[in-house]
Parts: structure tokens; sequence; C-alpha cells
């Protein structure tokens, strides 16, 4: 009779322990730099912002042009400049320095906008599929790599890279 109850109680417990490794969470991991960097979308959200910047920069390079030009005119005519002529002269040529520094800083801003914009629909795309990939594979955590905080990773995380590049058609 006791090792017929010693029977049962042991396979009740190897049956719990069982279940509860059946439940245990299942964790995953991504290197989500890494997805990015291989989406055809970011290479062509790339294009469209180097366009953006060359733009931005050409208007730049044609003001500093024209205030070079101005200034090497003012230097070649200043001696025989009248003290009113020459003030006038100095505050323009500050005030072309002053729009050359607004037209920097709101053109770094319009860079930082048009980057927010242009990567903003890539990484809507990999979230999805990540989420999506998490979702089939049964993860109640995907943590990423590329953020550089796991400080540790089990062999029982699963690396969704894989099916997620498989689910965007990505090779």
């Amino acid at each position: 009779m006791k090792s017929v109850f010693k029977i049962c109680v042991l396979g009740i417990l190897m049956f719990s322990a069982s279940f509860a490794k059946a439940q245990a969470p299942k964790f995953g991991h991504i290197d989500l730099q890494a997805l990015i960097q291989i989406m055809p979308e970011r290479a062509d959200a790339e294009k469209k912002f180097n366009a953006f910047q060359k733009e931005l920069e050409d208007a730049l390079g044609t003001m500093q042009k024209e205030a070079q030009a101005k200034y090497a005119e003012y230097i070649t005519k200043r001696d025989s400049l009248t003290e009113t002529v020459r003030k006038m002269k100095d505050d323009e040529l500050n005030s072309i320095s002053e729009r050359i520094q607004t037209y920097q800083q709101n053109a770094q801003q319009q860079l930082q906008a048009k980057q927010a914009e242009l990567l903003k629909p890539v990484f809507d795309k990999a979230d999805k599929a990540v989420k999506d990939v998490g979702a089939e594979k049964g993860l109640i955590y995907v943590f990423d790599m590329s953020a550089r905080v796991i400080l540790y990773n089990s062999k029982e995380s699963v690396d969704i890279l894989p099916f997620v590049k498989t689910k965007l058609g990505i090779q």
C-alpha cells in the first residue's frame, strides 16, 4: 500500500513538473537595429533623406557664397567708403551672418524632423512584425538586443530575427 501511495505521489509530482515546464514563460530576443538595417524601406528612406539634406546644403552653400562675395567686395572698398556707408555695410554683413546661422539651426531641425518622418513607417512595420511573430510563437516578452541592456541571454530565449525577416519577405 505504501509503495502504491509513493508511486501515485511520484506520478503527481512528475505530472505537475511537466505541466509547470509546459507553462513556463517564453522569451524572445531580436537585434532591432540589424533588422532595420536590412529592410529595403530603410534604404529608400535614406535616399530621400540624403536628397533632402543635399537640397538644404546647396541652399546654405549659395547663401555662404553670396556672403563671401559681399564680404570680399566690402574689404576691397572699405577704405574708400564713408563712415556712414561703412557702418551700413557692417550691419548688412552682420545681418547676413545671422541669417546664415538661423538657416543652419532651422535646417538642423528640419533634418531631424524629416528623418523621423521617413523612418517612422519603417520602425512601425518592424514593430508590427516583431509583435506578430511574438504572438505566433507564444512569447510573453521580446527583448531588443541592440539596446545592449540584456546582460545575460539563456538558451531559453528565442532569437526571432529569422522569423521576422521571413514575415517581412527579407532574405
